[in-house]
Formats: C-alpha cells, structure tokens, sequence
C-alpha cells in the first residue's frame, strides 16, 4: 500500500476522504439445474405436440408439420437463451419477432421466398399481415387447407408464441403449474379452430393429462430428494423414501390415465363435434346462384352455333363439366347443403386439391367467348387452376372448388376474353364388364322430393328382370334412350317443354310418347334410380362427338346432361339416358314455320287467357333469421362450451385424483380404531398440511421436534402447544375419550384453517393441489414410526430411573411426554407398541 503524502511546510493536512461505500451488487442468479432444464422443455415439446397433432384434419396430412415442429423449436430455443442470460421479458418479445420475421418465412411462406430460405419483400409483407388475417381467413375456409396458400402461418405462429411462454414460465418459475396454461390455451385453440372430425380427442386428452402429471411429479420429486439428502442421516432411509415417492407417482399417473380416459370416453359424441367454423359463416354461399341446369334450354336456343369457350389439349373421350346436382325439390334440381363432402360445399382453390385422384395427368387450356356466368367449365379432378389475363387475380381470389363434385363457381364472373389452365387427373372409364361384379357404392345422398308415382312403378317395372347393380342401371339407360323421342321444342321440332319440375316429368312418361331433351331425361332417369336406392347424380357439360380430340369449341348444340352413379373401387361413372338426335317423333304436330300474310286490315283479336306462368323456384337458403337459426346458434355455442369443459375435465383429473387421495386419508386417520391412534392421526394432518404448505419437516424427529420446525417455518406457534397435548393424549395413563378426540380435531381443523387465512388464494389452490405431503409418506409410514420406536426403546432402558426399572408406567409415560417419544402399549392396545 502507498503511505499517505506528508504535509509540506507551510501546509495544512488535509483530512484523509471517507472510504466510498460499496455498490450494492445485483443478487447472482441461481444456476439452472441440468437435470430441471431437460425436464422442462421436455415436458412443454410433448405438450405443445400434443396440440400440433390437432391440425393433422385441417390439412389432410402432415405438410403442416415443419411450420409447427419449428415454431416449437424456435420458441423453445428462444425461452433458454432467455433464462440462461437472464434476459427480461422485452429481450424476450424482441427475440420471438426477430425469429417470426426470420424464421416464418421459411417454415410457413416458402413460395414467397428466394430459394425457399430467404425472406422478400413480399414474405415480410404476408408474415405482417399474417399475424392478423391468417386467423379469420382459417376460420372461413372450408377444410382441408393447403399449406401453399399460406393457412401454415396459423400453427407456426401458435407454436411459437406457447411455446415461448410455456418454456419461459417453466425455466423461471418454481411453480411449473403456470407454464401448464400456455400449453392448454395451445391445445383448445387447435380444437376450436378445427374441424368437426378430430384428430385423436381421447388420445390427445390423456396423454396431455399424463404427461402434465409426471412433469409436476419430477419435478416435485428432484426438490424433495435434494432436501432430504440434506437433513437425512441414513442414506438408506432417503433411498427407501425415494422409492415410495416414485410409486406413489406412478400410482397418480395411472389414476390420472385412467380417470382421463373415462371422462373422455363418456363425454364423446357420436356426432361431429362443433367447432367456431360452424360458427363463423364463410364469405361463399353457392346458393345464391341458380342451378346450372335451369339454364340448359337457353344456352341451346340463343347460342346453338355460337362458340361459347374452347378448349385445348382434351384428351379423347373427356367430358367438361359445368356443374354437378344431387338435390331434387319436386322444381329444380341443384346442389345440395349438407356440409362438408356435399355437392354445396365448396373452398377456395389451392395447389393440391384432389389429392387423390388417379387416372391420366392432363394439362387444358381454356378461353371463353360467348360463355358468361359463374359456373367454371373444367374436365377431371382438378388440382389446379391457373387463371391469366388482366382479371387474373380476382378470379383466383374469387373462385371456389368442390372436391367430391369437381365443380368450381368463379363469383367474379367469367367474361370473354378469360383464360386459365387447369392441371387435372383424368379417371378411368369404365366398362360394363369390369362393373360387373362391383356393388352400388356407400356415398350419401341429400333426402329428395317425391317422384311422380308413375315413375316409381315405372323404375320398378324396369329392373324387375335385372340380377347385378350395372344390369339395373343399363335397364334403365335402355328404357329411356330406346323407348324415348328427341326434341329440344324449337322450330321445326317437335313440341317439348323446357323445364324438370315435377309436373315436367309426369308429362314426359305419362304421355303416348316420351319427348325431351337431355335435361328431361337426365333428371327422369336420377329420379327413377334413386326410388330404387341408387346412389345417383345429375351433370351438365359438354362433351365433342365421339372420336374428337385435341381444340374443342363448346356450343349450344354439343352441350349435354347425363347421370353419374357411384360403385364401389370405381367412384362415379356416367351414363347417358337421353335418345339420339336423329330419333324424332314423325307423327307430332310441329310447330308450325311462319308464314308472311296480306297487309289487310284485321278486327281486333279475342281476350286471351291468362298466361300460365311456370312456378317459380323456391329459396333454398330458408329464413335466415328464424327461430330455427336461433336454435342453431345457441346449439353450436352449447357444443362449444362442452367441448371445452370436455378438456377442462379431462386436464382436471389428476388434480381430483389428489384431492380424493388427501381425503380418503383424512377420513382413515379420523376413523382409526384406537383413539390413540385418531390423536396421532390429527397430528399427522396437521403435518401433512403444513408441507403443503412449504414447511420442511425433517424425517424422524419427534412431535415437539415438528411442531418446532412448522411454527419456525409458517409462524404458527400455536402448534407447539397441540404437540404437547398429543403427547399427553397418547403417552397418558388412560386411553383418550371420544370427546377428547374430537376436541383434538377441532383444535387441529383450527390451526390448518389458520394457515389457509394468512395465505393468499393462489398459494391456498397451490396447497390443496400439492403432492409433497402424498409423495413423502404419511407420518404412520415405516421409517418414521421405526425411530419412534427405538425412542421409546431407550427410555425402557434399565438405569433410567426405580420405576423404569419395576415396569411402573408412571415414570417411562411422563418421560415419554416430556421427550415426544412413543407411547407405551396400554392392555389391549395395538397402537404404537414399543
């Protein structure tokens, strides 16, 4: 050290300057166990898994999985870093935005970046408005999504954020009951924003509750080791406890697995479960289009020559479809409303619709011309649409596919001069002889309206003779493409009405002759099956003359209706019922061509009667604000509320396994059969609760030795006091009455009451919901009981006193009250015996 200057002459010797007072230093971080790190994120990866399988429906498959996989991974990553460097809660929030705008591209939006990696000006742009729109775009598509069009923002995003908070909870916390939140949150919004077939719900729900109760149990079970590694004297006894705390934790975890697993099984429904996208209504409603085929008459007579569209690269054979019915209301026959797979139900176009088609790739080119509406001609099970042009974009945003119909409605309209690729999968055709031996298929049918009687008889009569499914439909191709006459009702032809109403189709089999066009016949002939139970459909399309191929131009004349009907292994195959256009009625009365007359002067022409106008087509929408949409909506929010107490049920069964476990055991301490013995179980209640209650209670000490420990630990010194008292009461020279045992309760209930007062409501829930008391042993327990024994035993000695040493009780009881040690057996007695 350097001595302090002298004062110089002349100099005043300044006062030596207080030494500083040290800063006040931050508080060192406590290291994270190896053993706890690996524990946590463990636990919250298999929790939050459990959650990511729910999406596995709403995406027809896995390729959702990298998205929510690494935003597991990324959140679980981010939480570490976070808690190893002590980081707060905005380096946090910093870090998981980093990582979305990084990362998310990447694993959600790879087609908007550069080698698939890295992020553009557009992956930023769909990332920031992701966060927000990606949700109620989720909702208000019907499911399956694709992952091309970026519905994989939906899981990555909630993988990452729960996992951040369930990892950063359970690394920061010494509850980790709190990170349990986070990763349930997870789970029910993978289930509310699913579909109503789930993945897994008895699978996921249980195994969400074994694996949240053995992380509670480690965990409780890695502090209480540590603990009893430093107060236990005898390595062999903190093994014998340790062994006892793990079997007790398996026996929790199967009650958990089982009591998990009923509650699941009893509240399932043999229904779809209701989820919010029965909720919120998608943007789409095909109804408000009118049936496809109620335009048929039109397109024939105001465009029979005109190019309505063309088409490049048909392949031979191949048939455009326009639309696709399978609901008869007695006046049209349209789509039907029945949900998903139903001829209504309808999605945005993506890249991967119809998955699983087989059949011949093909790529059609289309143009329209003449064409005009919202029904989008195309051919095959389409898996997708490529739309050029200046309205490209709008098109895409606004057109819609049927997977199960392959149907798409553009709701922008189609107009002249639109184009668009279509990538397809052609089907097999079949022929007679391979659907000879295959049965009707399984598909279901929407309930129609009552065919006309005649039909009935006439269907029935028509296959009487008919042994196989392909022998029943060709009977009934037959009957109308032989039996029948061709007539679109124009000039020149044969009368025939436009139209397939009921009353329509009546005169069509009820007259001398059948006359009709494709229109009539189709919808006759899907009538007539399906009186018989045939699963049936009707289509129109168009379709070139028999040998065509490569550019076809659509028209009024080449524009078609046929039947489809569905056999096992071959799905739907079509059939044609109506006549050829050369078979036409030579004795009817045609219309008659017009013929110029005379400019004479004419008298006035008679009253003409009222025109029959046709009925007009009902709306098939319904009130959309009746009663039975009220009913509806509260049905569906009750479903919801059920499904989410389902999970609420499911996550509480181990915590009611733990309650009923504490009090079945109360129950067998109040109810013992000496009433020695119901005091010492009043105190073993009263320990139990205060380890609930964070007392640390050494093994082997004696009462005073505990009640000592828990007035230390939870300022309740009113229990050094009752430890004397259940010494007197069970040492004493007579057995305790009845009433003394009930006083002793009380006074037990009291103070364990008190404990619950001076604590706050979460540290009550986190007592009653606690397992150190159930996984450490009860007080009656082995290696307890064994120390008070020996206790006892060295009281008995000889040398300690005359009436040690003459068996008198009066001298070994009151030593035994005044040291805590055992109670000396009394005549008859089985309790405590020395």
């Amino acid at each position: 050290m350097t001595a302090p200057a002298q004062a110089g002459p002349g100099r005043t010797a300044k006062a030596p300057k207080a030494p500083r007072a040290p800063r006040a230093s931050k508080p060192a971080r406590t290291p994270l166990s190896p053993r706890r790190v690996l524990i946590d994120l463990v636990a919250v990866v298999l929790l939050l898994g459990v959650g990511v399988v729910g999406w596995w429906p709403s995406f027809a498959g896995g390729s959702y999985l990298p998205a929510a996989i690494g935003g597991v991974l990324l959140g679980v990553g981010i939480a570490l870093l976070c808690a190893w460097r002590g980081w707060g809660i905005l380096s946090t929030a910093g870090l998981t935005l980093l990582a979305y705008f990084l990362f998310g591209g990447a694993l959600a939006l790879p087609q908007t970046t550069l080698f698939g990696i890295v992020p553009t000006g557009e992956t930023l742009g769909a990332l920031s408005a992701g966060a927000v729109t990606s949700w109620k775009a989720m909702l208000t598509t019907v499911a399956p999504v694709a992952v091309g069009d970026g519905y994989a923002l939906v899981p990555f995003l909630s993988a990452l954020v729960s996992s951040v908070v369930a990892a950063a909870l359970a690394l920061r916390l010494r509850r980790v009951a709190w990170a349990l939140i986070p990763a349930a949150v997870h789970l029910m919004l993978v289930i509310a924003m699913g579909v109503p077939d789930p993945a897994a719900p008895i699978a996921q729900g249980v195994v969400f509750a074994l694996v949240a109760v053995a992380w509670l149990a480690l965990r409780g079970l890695g502090e209480a080791a540590d603990a009893a590694v430093s107060v236990a004297a005898d390595g062999s006894r903190s093994s014998a406890l340790r062994r006892r705390r793990v079997l007790a934790g398996t026996a929790v975890l199967v009650a958990a697995g089982l009591a998990g697993t009923g509650v699941a099984a009893a509240t399932t429904l043999a229904e779809p479960r209701h989820v919010f996208r029965d909720v919120v209504l998608p943007p789409f409603d095909v109804h408000q289009y009118a049936s496809p085929l109620q335009s048929y008459r039109g397109y024939v007579k105001d465009h029979r020559k005109d190019t309505l569209f063309t088409v490049k690269g048909l392949p031979e054979g191949a048939r455009i479809r326009v639309g696709t019915m399978d609901a008869y209301n007695g006046v049209v026959y349209d789509v039907s409303d029945k949900g998903i797979g139903s001829s209504g139900a309808f999605s945005p176009i993506r890249d991967n619709m119809s998955a699983d088609a087989t059949g011949s790739p093909a790529t059609l080119d289309f143009t329209m011309d003449q064409y005009a509406g919202v029904w989008l001609p195309d051919a095959g099970r389409v898996s997708r649409i490529t739309f050029d042009g200046s309205d490209a974009d709008a098109l895409r945003r606004g057109t819609y596919y049927n997977e199960s119909t392959s149907t798409a409605v553009a709701t922008s309209k189609l107009r002249k001069g639109d184009s668009y690729t279509v990538d397809t999968t052609m089907p097999k055709t079949w022929t007679d002889k391979e659907l000879e031996g295959l049965d009707f298929g399984t598909v279901s049918v929407p309930k129609q309206a009552e065919a006309p009687e005649r039909l009935d008889a006439l269907a029935s009569d028509t296959v009487a003779d008919a042994k196989t499914p392909i022998a029943q439909v060709r009977a009934l191709v037959k009957k109308f493409s032989e039996e029948g006459f061709f007539s679109h009702g124009l000039d020149g032809e044969a009368l025939s009405r436009a139209g397939h109403t009921e009353e329509r189709i009546s005169t069509l089999i009820g007259g001398e002759q059948m006359i009709g066009d494709d229109e009539q016949y189709a919808v006759a002939m899907a009538l007539a099956a399906r009186s018989l139970g045939i699963p049936v459909r009707v289509v129109m399309g168009f379709y070139p003359d028999k040998g065509q191929k490569g550019t076809f131009s659509a028209n009024g004349d080449n524009l078609h209706a046929w039947v489809e009907v569905n056999f096992e292994k071959a799905g739907w195959v079509a059939f044609d019922p109506t006549p050829p256009k050369d078979k036409v009625p030579q004795d009817q009365i045609t219309k008659p061509k017009v013929v110029p007359k005379p400019q004479v002067l004419q008298p006035p022409p008679p009253p003409q009667e009222p025109v029959d106008l046709p009925p007009s087509v009902p709306d098939q929408r319904g009130n959309q604000d009746g009663p039975d949409n009220l009913l509806n909506i509260i049905g569906t929010i009750l479903a919801i509320g059920g499904s989410v107490l389902l999970v609420l049920a499911i996550l509480a069964a181990p915590f009611i396994v733990i309650g009923a476990w504490k009090a079945a055991r109360r129950r067998k301490r109040r109810a013992a059969a000496l009433a020695a013995d119901r005091i010492s179980g009043g105190w073993d209640e009263l320990t139990d609760r205060a380890v609930d209650y964070g007392a640390r209670i050494p093994a082997g000490g004696t009462r005073s030795e505990e009640a000592q420990t828990v007035a230390t630990a939870l300022t309740v010194p009113a229990v050094t006091a009752l430890a004397d008292h259940a010494d007197a009461q069970v040492f004493g020279p007579t057995e305790p009455t009845t009433e003394d045992v009930d006083a002793f309760w009380r006074e037990v209930d009291g103070i364990v009451a008190g404990l619950g007062s001076q604590a706050s409501w979460r540290r009550r829930m986190l007592a009653r919901l606690s397992m150190r008391s159930l996984l450490g042993g009860s007080r009656l327990s082995a290696g307890v009981q064994g120390l008070r024994d020996a206790a006892a035993e060295r009281i008995r000695r000889p040398g300690t006193g005359s009436g040690a040493a003459t068996g008198g009780t009066g001298t070994i009881e009151s030593t035994a009250a005044k040291t805590g040690g055992t109670r000396t057996a009394r005549p008859g007695s089985e309790s405590e015996t020395p």
